[in-house]
């Protein structure tokens, strides 16, 4: 641990010192908490040019990319910032004593509200610097639900983390927030301390399934378990119906090219297999479309993994190399695409629906519709799955209506003639899924609704209303909603 990062000495330290930043904040009044979180984001903002350069050093990510990203990171903490103050997410619910209710014993007065579930551990993710790192969604999330958080910094991005959170430090102390709001620890061994360390109370994670797996064993296997919001891994199937196919051919072929390449192939959301009809022309298309020209991935890890799973893929009989580069498996890679049937595929799930993080998509062809669902409702877990069809063609709308609940079954969202990359941050997004995809499929990791991951839910039985929090007081003296019986 370097003492740049959490000015601390040791993992203990530094949980400590976030713990007690999570009690100040925790009391921090609701309007002065969204002061300081967009006191963040200015901060942020005002040093982006720098915070952007040092990201292009470590990640190999385009400028343009990263700008983008970093606008993404201080619209949620603004947009977290709305809705603290909005109070929503608080679910206040008030019942009134009711000497008649129909159970057969009396109601109490009682009111519930969401607190703080106490310090927040985050586990940032390699392919994104500033989306879901330091600043990111989950800790966005969690400081607008009240808590401090302390980030284990990726390996892949030291430097920048370094910097984000010294830009944090120093506009949360001139908002007047604690100085140790965020901190940042480095190293795998370090991070397992913090998780196991009695103080943390809920922690989060973007990576891969073996990683995320182990430190959700951990933090269950805890004296006291704690809830482990774990992002893992999701192939995104994406199904093309016969009717689309043949009026579409070519612009299906170039979108969903560019949705596979997107920054790589680096993206949890990237649709990594893609069901066609055999006598489409899709396949002919898909051959001969533009692809990016190709970049470096973000490290030499994620570069041997890649190639690693291409092999292995290529290895097999019942898959046939559909396009590829004379540079596919070197660095930087080109865009490869494989080929196989719906029926080795039904045959092997396992070893063909399976992610390959990198820019790669196996194209999956069939000739018999029905089996598309039965593909489907053998998925693991997804992040997405979309349907590529033709509403105003009967046979695709036949088709979608099979697929519809399957998928929604095996999937957090589902999409409609739209590519899953580019995830909006919005009120109504849905980022999980049932695992593998994640560990808390009734949870979402973008959009507003993730800040309730880091609230629990506590009760207040006939209490004076001098001793009742604002938020649950008749008189509510912050506007908030109130849900209210009797």
């Amino acid at each position: 641990m370097t003492e740049t990062t959490t000015i601390a000495r040791t993992t203990d330290e530094a949980v400590l010192r976030v713990a007690d930043a999570s009690a100040v904040w925790a009391a921090t009044p609701y309007a002065e908490r969204a002061r300081v979180m967009r006191a963040i984001a200015d901060a942020l903002d005002a040093a982006g040019a720098e915070l952007i350069a040092i990201a292009q050093e470590e990640t190999a990510l385009a400028e343009g990319r990263l700008k983008g990203e970093l606008k993404r990171t201080t619209f949620q903490l603004r947009l977290f910032a709305d809705e603290v103050e909005r109070g929503d997410f608080l679910d206040v619910r008030i019942d009134r004593p009711d000497p008649e209710w129909p159970m057969g014993a009396p109601r109490p007065d009682l009111r519930r509200m969401l607190v703080p579930i106490g310090p927040v551990l985050n586990f940032a993710a390699s392919n994104f610097p500033f989306a879901f790192s330091v600043a990111g969604g989950d800790t966005a999330a969690a400081l607008a639900a009240g808590n401090a958080v302390l980030v284990k910094a990726h390996s892949g991005h030291p430097r920048v983390s370094d910097a984000t959170v010294a830009v944090i430090r120093e506009a949360a102390v001139e908002a007047g927030a604690p100085a140790d709001l965020v901190l940042v620890i480095h190293g795998t061994q370090h991070g397992v301390e913090a998780l196991k360390h009695p103080a943390i109370k809920a922690a989060s994670f973007t990576g891969s399934i073996g990683g995320g797996r182990a430190l959700f064993d951990i933090a269950n296997a805890r004296p006291e378990p704690i809830p482990f919001y774990g992002e893992l891994g999701s192939v995104n199937p994406a199904f093309v119906a016969p009717g689309a196919a043949s009026r579409r051919a070519q612009q299906i072929a170039e979108e969903y090219l560019a949705s596979v390449t997107g920054s790589q192939g680096q993206l949890c959301t990237k649709p990594g297999v893609l069901f066609v009809p055999a006598e489409s022309g899709i396949v002919d298309a898909l051959r001969g479309a533009a692809v990016p020209a190709p970049a470096p991935l973000l490290n030499d890890r994620i570069q041997e993994g890649f190639v690693a799973g291409l092999e292995e893929m290529t290895g097999r009989a019942d898959v046939s190399v559909l396009r590829e580069g004379e540079a596919s498996r070197q660095s930087p890679p080109e865009a490869t695409l494989l080929l196989t049937t719906i029926d080795a595929v039904l045959d092997d799930p396992e070893a063909l629906v399976r992610e390959v993080f990198g820019p790669a998509g196996l194209v999956v062809t069939y000739t018999d519709a029905s089996e598309l669902e039965r593909v489907a409702r053998g998925l693991e877990g997804q992040l997405t799955a979309t349907i590529v069809a033709d509403e105003d063609d009967a046979a695709d709308l036949e088709i979608a209506r099979g697929l519809v609940p399957a998928l929604v079954d095996r999937a957090g969202r589902v999409l409609w003639n739209q590519w899953p990359t580019g995830v909006s941050v919005t009120f109504a997004q849905q980022h999980g899924g049932p695992y593998p995809a994640t560990t808390a499929p009734t949870t979402t990791a973008v959009g507003t609704a993730s800040v309730t991951r880091f609230l629990r839910p506590v009760a207040f039985q006939n209490f004076p209303a001098a001793l009742l929090p604002e938020a649950l007081r008749d008189e509510n003296p912050l506007g908030f909603s109130q849900r209210v019986d009797g």
